[in-house]
């Protein structure tokens, strides 16, 4: 795995992750062929959606995959196909990503690379917010990648490599409609990942993140409403997993899928009662 670069790379749009070069990207950085010098992923949310086919991506590529999730028979028949390794967890308990991080260390003795992926969502008026549903969600969105990064980070800087891959979401970047708990969580992830990128740079330990839009998983039946919105259109899970693989074996530090949006969340930040006048007409 490539270290970190001294000096931060230019954030310009980024092309689409599934273009050959970044495929050939991955296939260059495969690693060796003994089992025992694989990278390995630690995958959170592995269950289903993004992290399911982040995993698949991972193991295609040769790397050995931590699979984490709360569906024990989702992440063994995901393990059987990949060859990884099931360590199931629930993240909504305060102390789960202790108990994960441990397993994970106990099973292979280090983690390359953390894919917080698993998140959790609802949509309704703030104020009708179940207490039960915005703890989870601080729980699931927020603390436990901070819970994980803080248990895992020592091994990967005391190696000088890592990469920490966190999911967020463009409704983090510019807010939406009855989605303030969800938009709140994953807001703050992103400050975390922008400040921990300051803390990090120069170690060999790089920290990314990955903004997606509307994704075509299992999250919204999930928070007990489906996606009626004509646009955007949902995106496939895979696209997804795409750019965070291309976040881990290249420099690109922060992607958003689609790529487009990279628009709006600019808009929203130089002209916030701009951009607020025109997302009212989509609301």
């Amino acid at each position: 795995m490539a270290e970190e670069p001294h000096s931060r790379p230019r954030r310009s749009d980024p092309k689409d992750v599934t273009d050959p070069a970044v495929r050939a990207d991955r296939r260059a950085l495969k690693p060796p062929p003994d089992p025992a010098d694989r990278p390995v992923a630690l995958i959170t949310g592995a269950s289903s959606g993004i992290g399911r086919a982040t995993a698949t991506r991972l193991a295609d590529a040769g790397w050995l995959t931590l699979l984490s999730g709360t569906d024990r028979a989702r992440l063994d028949e995901l393990a059987d196909r990949t060859g990884g390794r099931a360590l199931p967890e629930d993240l909504s308990k305060p102390d789960g990503p202790a108990r994960l991080a441990e397993a994970a260390l106990a099973e292979t003795g280090r983690v390359d690379a953390l894919v917080a992926s698993a998140g959790l969502g609802w949509r309704g008026p703030y104020a009708q917010t179940p207490s039960d549903t915005l703890d989870r969600m601080i729980e699931v969105n927020l603390a436990a990648p901070l819970r994980l990064v803080r248990l895992l980070l020592p091994g990967m800087l005391e190696r000088r490599r890592g990469r920490i891959v966190l999911l967020g979401s463009i409704v983090g970047q510019v807010g939406s409609r009855e989605e303030s708990g969800y938009a709140a969580t994953k807001g703050a992830l992103t400050m975390f990942a922008e400040s921990l990128w300051y803390e990090l740079r120069g170690t060999g330990v790089g920290v990314r993140l990955v903004l997606p839009g509307a994704v075509d998983t299992p999250f919204f039946e999930r928070r007990g409403t489906p996606y009626e919105r004509e646009w955007p259109r949902l995106v496939p899970a895979e696209r997804v997993a795409d750019a965070v693989v291309a976040t881990i074996t290249t420099e690109r530090d922060r992607l958003y899928v689609p790529h487009w949006l990279g628009f709006p969340s600019r808009l929203h930040g130089v002209a916030p009662g701009v951009f607020r006048r025109m997302a009212a007409r989509f609301e």
